[in-house]
């Protein structure tokens, strides 16, 4: 891969955070950027997540805060509530359509996109980029019981990168958690 690569990285947040945590490692995002940064010229990392607007508090309003000031474009969008057939209270909140209009957007723009996802409905958007001629590496994992990127996009993409085998060069390092924040 030449350094010159124009290189897009597109995050679907509460995938990769179920996907870290099942491998049992944080990420740091901080240590992500630095890695595709050195991979080509990196122009632009978007983090896409729903948050909950009432909430007086989100945990992930700290993390939002600090990708929007650290070069991450942040894309969010209100949860919306609803009660099934059952009258049970659920939150719905995907951001799908919104990260693959992005992406389709800045395909031509780019020589390859990299989806951190195993969510399998993005199989037509990376088969339509790569119709545009973008390479597409989805970055998920295998090695969880049961796998959580789904069959039909690891097939269809150009590159697979098992998020364990990146574990190494851009999770948190334990060490860091140990540490008291004000020391």
């Amino acid at each position: 891969m030449p350094q010159s690569d124009r290189i897009a990285v597109f995050i679907d947040g509460a995938n990769l955070h179920a996907t870290a945590k099942a491998l049992g490692f944080d990420m740091d995002y901080r240590r992500l950027l630095k890695e595709f940064q050195g991979r080509g010229t990196l122009v632009r990392a978007c983090y896409y997540t729903a948050v909950i607007e009432d909430q007086e508090f989100s945990s992930i309003r700290p993390l939002i805060d600090w990708l929007d000031y650290n070069g991450f474009t942040v894309v969010t969008k209100a949860t919306k509530e609803f009660f099934d057939a059952n009258g049970r209270r659920k939150v719905k909140g995907s951001m799908d359509i919104e990260l693959a209009v992005d992406a389709m957007e800045l395909a031509s723009h780019v020589d390859q996109i990299v989806l951190f996802s195993g969510d399998g409905d993005f199989r037509s958007l990376v088969e339509a980029v790569q119709r545009r001629g973008v390479r597409v590496t989805v970055v998920s994992t295998i090695a969880t019981q049961p796998p959580m990127i789904a069959d039909e996009l690891r097939r269809q993409a150009d590159v697979f990168t098992d998020l364990k085998e990146l574990q190494s060069r851009i999770g948190r390092d334990p060490a860091e958690r140990a540490t008291p924040r004000g020391a």
